[in-house]
C-alpha cells in the first residue's frame, strides 16, 4: 500500500513538474533544463516502485531507500510550492507594471523579481545532488523495473466516456453553472458556432466538468443533437470525424476516408443545433483544427463545441469566447470529501476521526488534484486502521 500511495503522489510531482505555468517561470529564470533533469531521475525512480515493496521486507536497506524517497518528494513539492508562489508575485507585478495599482502597491519590493539567492541555490543543488544517489542507490540495491507494471503500461489505456455518476461529483457545481451560461445563457444563442475550451493541469477535472455539463438537463432540452470524442495526443482526424458521426447516426462508418465522412457529418449537421465535446485535445496546429472543424460550420445558430485541453495554445487557437474556462484547484475540504468517497464510502470522516487527521494529511499532498484525492482513496479503500509513522 505505501509503494502505491508513493507512486499516486509521485504523479501529482510530475502533473506538477509538466505545468505550463512551471515550465515558463523556469524558462525565464533559468531553471528549466534542472527541472527537466528532475523529472526524469523521478521517472527512472517511479518505474521500481514495485519491487521496492517486494523486497523492503527482507532488506533494510530497501526500506530506508523507501522512506528517503519519500523524504525526498515532499522536499521537491515544497520547493515547487515557493517556484509557484514566486511565478505569481511575477505575474501580478507584470500585470501592473506602470500602474499604481493598490495590488502592486501591497507586495514588497523585494518580491518583484526573482533572484535564485544562496539559501534557494543551496536547496535546489541538495535536492539534485539527493536525486542522484537515490539514482545510484535504485542500481546498487539491483532494483527493476516490475514486469507485470510495465506490462500494464503498455496495453490500452481506458479513455473517459461522456457517463457521469454526479453524486460522485465535488465542488464544481459553479463551474458547471459557468459552462452552461455559455452554452444555453443569451449571448451565446444566436452565435452561429461557438468554440470553449475549458483548460486546466492533469486532473484537475476538466473531463467531468465536460460530463456534468454534456448530462445536464438544460443542455438535453436546448441542443437538437449532441456527440462525444475523446482526441487525446494522438491527433486522427479520420477517427474523431467518425467517432462524432457513428454517435449521431449509429451508422457503421468503418473504412470510409476524411472526405467522405466530412461531408456525411455536414449532411446531419445542417440546419441542426448540436453540442460536440472534443475531450483531451492536444493539437495546436491551426491548419488541422481548421479542417477538423469544417463540417461544423453547417449547424443552426447556437450550436457549440466544447473543448477540454492542458495546453494554451490549444485553447487561444480554437476558443470563440473572449478567454478560455480555466478550472482551478479544488479547496482541501473538498478534496477531503472525495478522498472520503472513495476510500470509506462516506462523505466525511465523521464515523472514522481516528482516520481524519491522516486523511488532511493526504489531501494537503492532492494540492487541489481531485484525480489525485481518487487515486489515493482508492489505494486506502477499506483500509480502517491508521499507518505508523509518516504519511507516505
Amino acid at each position: 500500500m505505501a509503494e502505491a500511495l508513493l507512486s499516486a503522489f509521485l504523479g501529482v510531482l510530475f502533473d506538477r513538474l509538466s505545468s505550463r505555468e512551471l515550465l515558463n517561470f523556469a524558462r525565464r529564470e533559468g531553471l528549466e533544463k534542472k527541472l527537466e533533469k528532475w523529472s526524469r531521475m523521478l521517472h527512472r525512480i517511479e518505474a521500481v516502485l514495485a519491487d521496492a515493496e517486494e523486497k523492503q521486507d527482507n532488506g533494510v536497506a530497501v526500506k530506508k531507500w523507501l522512506d528517503d524517497l519519500r523524504d525526498l518528494a515532499y522536499d521537491v513539492d515544497d520547493i515547487l510550492d515557493e517556484f509557484a508562489t514566486k511565478a505569481l508575485q511575477q505575474k501580478l507585478t507584470g500585470a501592473n507594471q506602470g500602474s499604481t495599482s493598490k495590488v502592486r502597491n501591497f507586495i514588497p519590493a523585494c518580491c518583484t523579481g526573482f533572484t535564485i539567492n544562496n539559501r534557494l541555490g543551496s536547496q535546489i543543488e541538495e535536492i539534485t545532488d539527493r536525486f542522484n544517489e537515490m539514482v545510484k542507490q535504485k542500481d546498487d540495491l539491483k532494483l527493476c523495473e516490475n514486469v507485470d507494471r510495465r506490462s500494464r503500461r503498455t496495453r490500452e489505456t481506458l479513455t473517459p466516456t461522456s457517463v457521469v455518476t454526479k453524486a460522485n461529483v465535488y465542488g464544481r457545481e459553479k463551474d458547471k453553472e459557468a459552462i452552461l451560461e455559455f452554452l444555453v445563457g443569451e449571448k451565446c444563442r444566436d452565435a452561429q458556432l461557438s468554440v470553449i475550451p475549458i483548460i486546466g493541469m492533469g486532473g484537475i477535472g476538466k473531463t467531468t466538468l465536460a460530463q456534468l455539463v454534456y448530462n445536464d438537463e438544460k443542455v438535453q432540452s436546448f441542443f437538437d443533437m449532441k456527440a462525444w470524442a475523446c482526441v487525446s495526443e494522438d491527433f486522427d482526424a479520420v477517427r474523431v470525424t467518425k467517432t462524432i458521426l457513428e454517435s449521431l447516426t449509429s451508422e457503421n462508418c468503418e473504412g470510409k476516408d476524411l472526405n467522405w465522412l466530412q461531408n456525411k457529418l455536414k449532411e446531419n449537421l445542417k440546419g441542426k443545433k448540436f453540442l460536440v465535446v472534443l475531450d483531451d485535445l492536444w493539437n495546436e496546429n491551426y491548419h488541422d483544427w481548421s479542417i477538423l472543424r469544417a463540417p461544423f460550420e453547417e449547424g443552426a445558430s447556437g450550436s457549440a463545441i466544447v473543448i477540454t485541453t492542458r495546453n494554451v495554445g490549444v485553447s487561444s487557437k480554437t476558443g470563440t469566447i473572449p478567454a478560455a474556462y480555466s478550472l482551478k484547484e479544488l479547496s482541501n475540504d473538498v478534496c477531503l470529501s472525495i478522498l472520503a468517497h472513495h476510500a470509506l464510502g462516506t462523505k466525511d470522516f465523521s464515523a472514522h476521526l481516528n482516520l481524519k487527521d491522516i486523511g488532511e494529511e493526504i489531501v494537503g499532498r492532492c494540492k487541489g488534484s481531485p484525480l489525485a484525492a481518487k487515486v489515493l482513496g482508492g489505494v486506502l479503500r477499506n483500509k480502517m486502521e491508521p499507518m505508523s509513522g509518516k504519511m507516505y
